[in-house]
């Protein structure tokens, strides 16, 4: 089969979407949906530079660590990480982004998309301190579309299912692979990289 270059064409290989389907997407936070974010302590946030240069990478912490500040507000706080700042990078050149929440256990998945500040005003960024450590920059998201996933991915993955969980020893240990990958830095075993990983949360 040819390769697919435009929406008729591939319109024309599926049924149309069912009502409720177009019907669902918002452009706020319902009750619901402000119930979903409390209870996530997972977000996969998608970015885009001015390039075109796509960025995926996950974000967690407590249930409920993005705020929602109101309906069309949410707060994500910025945490240690490599300080390569590809995401927030991406989102000096091109303010939009995508997010994916997640609750472990539940098959159903919110996504949210919307605008974003980089901010690093006291008032958004102290309420996110945990004992010495504040982010440095509070992504400020303006909500423009909402909507929920049905569960199919998750039941087909069997993501949350413990009999399909990998066993750790199934990869070599991510100090291993870069090692191997760059030849730089040492060969961490996998308890003392989650040692480590202790002291750097925040």
């Amino acid at each position: 089969m040819a390769a697919i270059s435009s929406e008729a064409g591939l319109r024309a290989l599926h049924a149309p979407p069912k009502e409720r389907t177009l019907r669902k997407q918002l452009d706020h936070l319902d009750r619901h949906c402000r119930r979903f974010i409390e209870l996530s302590p997972f977000v996969v946030m998608a970015t885009a530079g001015a390039e075109g240069r796509l960025d995926a990478t996950p974000r967690g912490g407590e249930p409920g660590f993005v705020t929602v500040a109101d309906e069309r507000t949410l707060l994500l706080p910025d945490r240690r990480g490599n300080n390569r700042l590809d995401s927030l990078t991406n989102l000096t050149e091109h303010p939009e982004i995508g997010l994916l929440f997640m609750i472990p256990g539940i098959d159903e998945s919110l996504r949210v998309n919307g605008a974003v500040e980089l901010r690093t005003d006291a008032d958004l960024v102290e309420p996110f301190r945990v004992g010495r450590s504040a982010p440095t920059v509070v992504l400020r998201i303006e909500v423009r579309e909402v909507y929920l996933h049905c569960g199919k991915a998750m039941m087909r993955s069997r993501l949350w299912s413990p009999e399909a969980q990998v066993e750790r020893s199934a990869l070599p240990t991510l100090g291993v692979m870069l090692r191997e990958q760059t030849g730089v830095g040492p060969a961490e075993s996998q308890a003392q990289m989650v040692a480590r990983y202790r002291n750097e949360l925040y």
